[in-house]
Parts: C-alpha cells; structure tokens; sequence
C-alpha cells in the first residue's frame, strides 16, 4: 500500500469539514456529544487552520484514496510542560484501522516536527488507548512520559484525558 501525508489547501476545507464529521460521529460513542439542530457536530477550529499559524493539518492518502487526517498544533494540553506540537486530532477511517496506516501517519507526523509533543486522548475510548500507547511506546523507545487522570484536561463527558509527552529532537 502505498502511504503519504498530504497538506491540506484551503481550497480542501471542505473535504476536511467532511471527514470531520465522519470522525466526530465515531467519537461521539466515547465522548457522549449530539449533533446540532442541522445535524452535524461541527468543528470550532477547523478555519484556524488556515488563519493561524503553528497549526497543520494533512490527510492521510493510502493507495491515492483518503484514508483520514491528521492535524497538529502547539496548543499545550499539559500546562506548564513545553510543547513545540500536539496532535489536535487525529482520525484513520474504518477501512483502513488496524492495517498499519494509522501507526504509520503518526510516525511519520513525529518525524516532521521535531520537539517537544504533547499527545491527548479519552481513556474510555479503549482502542485509542491502546493505539496511542503502543505507537508512543515504540516511536520514543519507552522514553515517553505517559500522565493518567489529569485535572483540568475533561472531555465533554467529564472525563480527564491521558497525556503523552515526549521529545523527539534528538531522534
């Protein structure tokens, strides 16, 4: 299969507003959150992508077929501890989960921003977990540093997040 990382234009918000939706459904399982009375979740920050600097958002191509995106800023979630980059979202379609595209995009996303990261994710949302804690594992060698529970950091179900911080700037 044949994988790449490709940016997205402005002229490609609109695919992305629509894979957007795609994954705020599935999330929506984990995180509990309705549609709005046009029936969409919406996303708050998608135009900041283009207005802003320090945010980047690229779809992941498989076989020259979307396959998801990934989007990274430097919004700290871990206050206090540096950020450089954190992955603001993240999202590979069913068809494409557990084939390696996923562990693939996200490697090769650490690989392009070096630094400092810090890497959010619901602890109810089980096969997340599992996902960020193998691929973080294995990219840093063991060397990241995992935060469980952490105040301050709920999602809209009130649950906290678990934080991942690690460095890549030496690797």
């Amino acid at each position: 299969m044949k994988l790449e990382l490709k940016k997205v234009t402005a002229e490609e918000k609109p695919i992305l507003s629509n894979l957007m939706e795609k994954y705020l459904y599935d999330f929506s399982l984990y995180e509990k959150t309705d549609v709005s009375p046009l029936g969409l979740y919406g996303y708050d920050w998608l135009d900041c992508y283009w207005t802003e600097e320090n945010r980047w958002a690229f779809f992941i191509v498989a076989d020259g077929k979307l396959a998801g995106f990934v989007m990274v800023s430097d919004f700290p979630e871990l206050p206090g501890e540096k950020c450089d980059y954190a992955v603001a979202e993240f999202f590979v379609m069913n068809k494409y989960k557990r084939t390696g595209v996923g562990s693939w995009a996200a490697r090769t996303v650490f690989d392009m921003f070096r630094g400092h990261w810090q890497l959010k994710y619901l602890p109810t949302n089980v096969p997340s977990k599992l996902f960020w804690d193998r691929v973080v594992t294995e990219y840093t060698g063991g060397k990241g540093k995992l935060f469980e529970a952490v105040p301050g950091s709920e999602y809209h179900d009130g649950t906290p997040g678990n934080i991942w911080l690690f460095d890549n700037s030496e690797k």
